[in-house]
């Protein structure tokens, strides 16, 4: 039971924020990301520790991460112009391949050498790819980075999501019929549906490109920036809400809107749209931060043991060294070949939806067609990626200050903070 079960949300909310505000002052300096203190705070007042929240109260903030990580989509959008992304030339797309399958097939070899489960091994190779934009996003806003390094950046954490997906949706069809095999023999023919991650791309880009046309024509007739913000705020809660009903990809919509704006319309207009985004992105990051520490569940670290650990390095390795590689045959400058990987390790949301997803599918599995192991599987994987999401949720940031800093792309006025 929390210690303040009838709490008024609002209140904690506003004391949290106030509290979450300093401490994540307080982490610069220890030169640390800012939000590092506001994840801290939450993790702190959270089920983790204090436990002021009960759980009913606790779930009815859950809003927050998803509004937040619609606005830094579509603010990641804004930030993607076709003329940008052009210099960067093929290497973007080498680099969002190679660091995705790089991980894929790193965490794949190890867990399968470490396990010698074949659907274990898929799975989590299979979730490696997914990043938390957020946690990037934050960092480079905070230090006002700017460069090539912070524009592939931008491009890998928007994209690898949906490419992420993808992988998952056949790598879970793959599983379901390894397991099915196991008790129906090799020649049973089992038809699982391998097109839902592609539909669901498919319509996320789709419904973000339209929202985006449409946005551009009500944004023509507005004036000031509190205005447009309104506009930009109603677009993200209406793509959200979309994706969330239809089980569309959140990140994938919002940031196609921001393409479509960002291309598409006057520089002057994308000024003003990226002007009031960044005025309220601060507290976006507070917010967002402070409620995702509160969902931590740091009692969980000591289950990591041998197979997380080993989940964690093949994706780390497999993130740095595919990052590395793409950047490299793709013709990438030095810095971005060095340092890119070291910016994409955040892991959060998306992978513990995987998770979720995951156990829940081998559940229904192991219902139907009776298979013992394929349950504890799901299990195993679920409890695993969510330990290792709360270690990545903290050390990723920090690696991403670090790449921003060897690219020397962080403002020499904010290299002391």
């Amino acid at each position: 039971m929390s210690f303040l079960s009838d709490i008024n949300p609002i209140l904690f909310l506003g004391c949290s924020v106030l509290l979450a505000f300093y401490i994540g002052q307080g982490a610069r300096f220890f030169r640390l990301p800012m939000i590092i203190g506001y994840l801290v705070t939450g993790i702190v007042l959270g089920p983790s520790m204090l436990n002021l929240l009960d759980h009913k109260t606790l779930e009815g903030l859950s809003f927050i991460i998803d509004i937040g990580l619609g606005i830094v989509a579509f603010s990641i959008g804004t930030e993607l112009d076709f003329a940008s992304l052009k210099r960067l030339g093929f290497g973007i797309v080498s680099v969002i391949l190679a660091e995705s399958f790089g991980a894929f097939l790193l965490v794949f070899l190890s867990v399968y050498l470490f396990s010698q489960d074949l659907v274990l091994s898929i799975l989590f190779a299979s979730i490696a790819p997914a990043s938390a934009p957020a946690g990037t996003v934050a960092v480079i806003k905070e230090y006002k980075a700017k460069g090539p390094m912070t524009k592939a950046l931008y491009a890998v954490v928007g994209f690898d999501d949906a490419l992420g997906v993808i992988i998952f949706g056949f790598a879970l069809t793959f599983a379901k019929a390894v397991l099915v095999s196991r008790v129906a023999g090799e020649g049973a023919l089992i038809t699982f549906e391998v097109w839902e991650p592609l539909a669901e791309i498919a319509l996320s880009i789709a419904a973000g490109a339209v929202a985006g046309w449409f946005f551009i024509r009500l944004a023509e007739k507005l004036g000031e920036n509190g205005k447009m913000f309104i506009l930009v705020f109603a677009t993200v809660l209406l793509l959200s809400g979309l994706s969330l009903q239809f089980h569309g990809s959140l990140i994938l919509t919002n940031m196609m809107a921001g393409i479509i704006l960002t291309n598409l319309s006057h520089p002057y207009m994308i000024q003003k749209v990226r002007l009031a985004i960044d005025t309220v992105l601060p507290l976006i990051f507070v917010l967002f931060f402070l409620v995702a520490g509160l969902h931590v569940e740091i009692w969980l670290l000591p289950s990591i043991g041998l197979l997380g650990t080993v989940y964690i390095a093949g994706r780390s390795f497999g993130l740095v060294g595919g990052a590395y590689l793409g950047s490299a045959i793709g013709g990438m400058e030095k810095k971005i070949r060095n340092y890119l990987g070291f910016g994409i390790l955040s892991q959060a949301g998306l992978a513990i939806g995987l998770g979720f997803m995951a156990k829940n599918e081998l559940a229904k599995l192991a219902e139907e067609y009776q298979i013992a192991d394929a349950a504890a599987i799901g299990t195993a994987i679920l409890i695993t990626i969510t330990a290792t999401s709360v270690l990545f949720e903290l050390v990723g940031p920090v690696a991403t200050k670090f790449a921003l800093k060897k690219a020397g792309e962080i403002e020499t006025s904010q290299k002391k903070g």
